[in-house]
């Protein structure tokens, strides 16, 4: 089954038909631990299974969401303080991929996107020794570098997508699809 794992939170709704899932998450939902903003949220919505060193996943989803700080994409976790959630957030009135990293504390990077709206987006997470690369594209265009991670070797870890909705409750995403691999052989 292309949808498979357990939910770190259940979402408020979420259905599967073929290829595609539907995700409602919950009013004020999010993910972040302590960096600059003070607080710990942990109640993102991540269907998550296992994901090895040497493997890799890839999400699919629909960028059709413009209210500030909604997001998409997938998650990486090993505990509460050890994750990477990796996708399209918007921010500041824009579409953004980018990546968290949280090894106790959260970081955060960004680029816009906004070509991207509409549009089909694809994160790919691969998990090799002690990091994880992650790459985005939009439709079949070339995969983009978003960021290389450190991330505990010897960690378990489940990995699937995400999404959230920090501000307010009314997003719903659509994935169009979930698939796991071989870990990228090289960074280039």
């Amino acid at each position: 089954m292309m949808y498979e794992g357990e939910w770190t939170v259940e979402p408020a709704a979420w259905h599967v038909e073929g290829t595609r899932m539907t995700v409602t998450p919950r009013a004020e939902s999010d993910a972040w631990r302590h960096t600059s903003y003070g607080f710990v949220h942990d109640d993102a919505h991540a269907l998550l299974a296992p994901l090895a060193v040497g493997e890799a996943i890839e999400v699919s989803f629909v960028l059709d969401y413009a209210e500030q700080f909604d997001q998409a994409g997938l998650m990486i976790r090993a505990d509460e303080e050890t994750w990477i959630k990796a996708g399209v957030e918007v921010s500041d009135g824009v579409a953004q991929v980018g990546a968290v990293v949280t090894l106790g504390k959260s970081d955060w990077s960004v680029a816009p996107v906004p070509e991207w709206v509409g549009r089909e987006v694809t994160a790919r997470a691969s998990r090799a020794g002690d990091a994880v690369t992650i790459r985005a594209r939009v439709d079949a265009e070339p995969w983009r570098l978003v960021r290389v991670a450190p991330f505990p070797e010897g960690a378990a870890a489940g990995a699937g997508p995400f999404c959230c909705s920090p501000t307010h409750g009314d997003l719903t995403v659509t994935f169009t699809g979930v698939s796991r691999g071989a870990a990228d052989a090289s960074l280039h």
